[in-house]
């Protein structure tokens, strides 16, 4: 059922870097979000692909991994993803995406999901990343969203009494997302 596959797909920061991502599965996973809705139908999204070391690297050095683990700096050599989406707004399409990358960003991630891998989803790295990719002033990157092989587990808890739904891991490293209930979030 899609509520299964939307519980599973979690947001990872841990992968087996020596899972190495096919330009195909992420061919496959933008196809997906280009299939979805599209505000306006005005289509401004466009990827930019990386399944080559040399360019994750370049990547992987411009990102902000999880501001909610103040003690850690992200993943080791080992654990880091074998492949990056750019998602950029081409704003010679339009002024603005509207609602556009949430929808891609969700498809995908389910797609992902689908094939047994994962994702995390970045707004916040560093702005050069456009010049280091050689990107053409008109387009804006939105998001870079990881995918790997997922190597940790992610567990969906009820909010604590504080009402703190800031994520944790425990000593084994399980990471921890609370989530309001059902009965919280609907007036």
């Amino acid at each position: 059922m899609l509520k299964d596959l939307i519980r599973k797909n979690r947001t990872y920061r841990r992968f087996d870097a020596s899972h190495k991502i096919e330009l195909d599965d992420l061919k496959d996973m933008v196809d997906a979000a280009r299939l979805g809705s599209s505000g306006a139908n005005l289509q401004p999204l466009k990827y930019y692909l990386s399944a080559s070391d040399e360019i994750n690297d370049t990547i992987f050095e411009t990102l902000r991994w999880a501001g909610g683990l103040k003690d850690w700096n992200g993943p080791e050599l080992e654990e880091r993803p074998s492949g990056y989406i750019v998602m950029v707004h081409d704003t010679s399409i339009s002024k603005q995406p509207y609602w556009d990358h949430g929808i891609a960003a969700q498809s995908i991630l389910l797609t992902a999901t689908e094939k047994g891998l994962g994702g995390c989803m970045f707004a916040s790295f560093d702005r050069s990343l456009a010049q280091k990719l050689k990107l053409d002033e008109k387009y804006n990157i939105l998001m870079v969203i990881a995918i790997g092989k997922p190597i940790e587990d992610v567990v969906l808890v009820d909010l604590p009494e504080d009402g703190k739904t800031a994520y944790y891991r425990d000593e084994k490293k399980t990471h921890y997302v609370p989530k309001r209930s059902l009965e919280e979030i609907i007036l």
